[in-house]
């Protein structure tokens, strides 16, 4: 089953980020295989941060984030002063009170800096030197009164290195990375379910 879903999917629904990221360009929108009930959705950030792409059942997803960041280290593309906060400025600084104010804990398997969470949204940034990117999770019913995770994932990229990085990744994000990350979800999402008491 395709999970990519029209960028409608995402603009449509009246998500919080939209007030941060209007700046940004939104790259994708996948609908997540993890069924749920309506209180489900923190579960869902919970598996969604431990979720460590680099050690990925699937051995194509390995080797191609540990060649990314082979290639991020020879070229300089994450060091200290291209990340957040050096070259670009943390989302943070645009959150609205009720959501600056919250505590956060900080996912060390996520290489992105949560920035909010609420019923049924989940943000978090990462920058380097190619892009200021953002995942964002959504919780939404899914037509059969049930409820889904959706994520999305927008990019403000960093002039021409930028644009040239991002359509260089994009047969593979598409092809190979996301389809493979998708089943990464859906067998964390049902370990998870069988080990919920009863």
């Amino acid at each position: 089953m395709d999970t990519k879903l029209p960028t409608g999917a995402h603009t449509s629904r009246p998500w919080r980020i939209h007030e941060l990221t209007a700046d940004f360009d939104l790259e994708d929108v996948w609908a997540l295989p993890t069924p749920g009930g309506p209180g489900d959705f923190h579960r869902l950030v919970e598996m969604a941060t431990k979720l460590d792409p680099g050690r990925s059942g699937h051995p194509v997803v390995r080797a191609l984030f540990a060649i990314r960041w082979k290639v991020g280290e020879l070229l300089g593309l994450d060091d200290d002063d291209s990340g957040l906060d050096a070259r670009v400025p943390s989302l943070r600084d645009r959150l609205p009170a009720d959501l600056r104010d919250q505590r956060l804990p900080d996912h060390e398997s996520l290489p992105f800096k949560p920035l909010y969470e609420t019923e049924d949204e989940f943000a978090a940034e990462i920058a380097n030197r190619t892009v200021h990117g953002v995942l964002h999770l959504g919780w939404v019913p899914d037509g059969e009164g049930g409820y889904r995770g959706q994520m999305a994932v927008l990019v403000k990229r960093n002039g021409l290195l930028g644009n040239a990085y991002m359509l260089a990744i994009q047969p593979f994000r598409h092809l190979l990375v996301y389809p493979m990350l998708m089943r990464d979800f859906e067998r964390a999402w049902r370990r998870g379910a069988a080990a919920a008491p009863a």
